[in-house]
């Protein structure tokens, strides 16, 4: 009975895999006949699946990398491949900024609707499932999460200064990296953990010794790096294009169809932890990847753009821009205040999505100001008027100070 289950599962794993590699192969024939003049809502299509299976095999040669490189390595290498199909597409926009001006509010749609998009559909799907399972009501977090919770915590409260100055400066990038360095070298220092894999990534790590475990792990990143780079420029640009040829947002099309290519591998990776009872993991990864956005992804921004302009300025905002960015910043803090506890409850993933998809519905300057108010209403009472458990962990966070937790 267990090996015939030990079949399916591997069998299913197998079919996970091939589906995976061959979802960048329509694209990539595609882009050697580009001069037949493929429709934009065809390419948006075909290179958007090319950038979905490149994250899924990133996420796996990741994971395999650990079993073979010092783990100190494999952090730094997890964290910047992590945000690499967010970066392909977000630092084009950026890119593209410098040459043509109309393109600075796609790099700000890309990167809040990523980070809002790992908060209210990630973080909550992962306490959904944790609770389903547990047949609890709270999911329980590992203590070595602070790590994370800290540094998204200063990150967090800084990204609310970030609009001040009406750009993304060369100075956030300065104070946002330094933010990730020192992320790093603390996460270096910690405790040493033994990779578990699922999926794909564990059918191999079973089926191959250490050499064909590394040339797997070789191979999936080349090619997935390689569906990347011929994607991300035609993906970016057709959404731009069929935005701008119908009576859609060019600016929503981008927020949230970008991301979704790019975070749905790392959803579904921790979807598979949350249902295998190992929900703390779950929501670990989603933490530090988190972090990753909302210190290396914001902070490489305006360096592309000043590049680009060749002129050291940063990503000039707008209105609308310096209102999403706040409301990314405020759905931030609300959710770390929630977590710093290290308790998740199933209600306050409640509130986290029904806060996410009413203000996704209804995309109008309005509404996104009156959300902003209520995150930080919201926010203040649970900080200064119910000052429970979650925020006297979230001051002691602030302050890396250790948090004592009641038996």
């Amino acid at each position: 009975m267990r090996s015939g289950q030990e079949k399916k599962l591997r069998r299913r794993d197998f079919l996970w895999f091939v589906f995976a590699v061959a979802l960048p192969i329509p694209w990539v024939i595609a882009e050697a006949w580009q001069g037949l003049g493929i429709q934009a809502e065809l390419v948006a299509v075909l290179s958007g699946m090319a950038i979905l299976g490149a994250a899924f095999m990133l996420s796996w040669s990741c994971e395999l990398a650990e079993r073979e490189v010092p783990q100190a390595l494999a952090l730094l290498v997890l964290a910047l491949v992590g945000v690499l199909p967010e970066y392909a597409v977000d630092l084009h926009f950026a890119w593209t900024a410098g040459i043509d001006p109309t393109y600075a509010p796609y790099a700000t749609a890309n990167m809040t609707g990523a980070n809002r998009l790992l908060i209210g559909v990630g973080w909550v799907a992962v306490v959904f499932v944790s609770c389903r399972r547990t047949r609890t009501n709270t999911l329980e977090v590992s203590p070595s999460q602070r790590l994370e919770l800290r540094y998204l915590i200063w990150a967090t409260l800084y990204s609310f200064v970030i609009p001040l100055s009406g750009s993304i400066s060369l100075l956030d990038s300065v104070v946002l990296l330094l933010l990730f360095a020192g992320y790093v070298r603390e996460a270096i220092r910690g405790e040493e953990f033994e990779a578990d894999l699922v999926g794909p990534a564990a059918l191999i790590d079973t089926e191959f010794k250490d050499g064909g475990r590394r040339l797997w792990a070789i191979l999936l990143f080349i090619f997935a790096g390689f569906a990347i780079f011929v994607s991300a420029e035609p993906f970016a640009e057709s959404l731009v294009t069929v935005g701008r040829a119908s009576d859609f947002d060019e600016f929503l099309l981008v927020q949230w169809l970008a991301p979704l290519a790019s975070e749905s591998p790392e959803f579904v990776v921790a979807l598979i932890f949350a249902w295998k009872l190992r929900g703390s993991m779950a929501i670990g990864a989603l933490v530090s990847s988190k972090v990753n956005q909302w210190t290396l992804l914001v902070g490489a921004i305006p360096i592309a753009y000043a590049l680009s302009l060749g002129a050291a300025q940063g990503l000039p905002l707008d209105a609308r821009q310096s209102q999403e960015l706040w409301l990314t910043s405020a759905q931030s803090l609300l959710a770390t205040i929630l977590l710093a506890d290290l308790r998740f409850g199933r209600s306050e993933a409640m509130l986290l999505a029904a806060l996410f998809f009413i203000q996704l519905i209804f995309p109008w300057p309005f509404v996104r100001i009156s959300f902003i108010a209520l995150y930080l209403l919201i926010c203040g009472y649970l900080l200064f008027i119910r000052r429970g458990p979650a925020s006297e962990a979230f001051f002691d966070l602030l302050r890396a100070r250790p948090h004592r937790v009641e038996s």
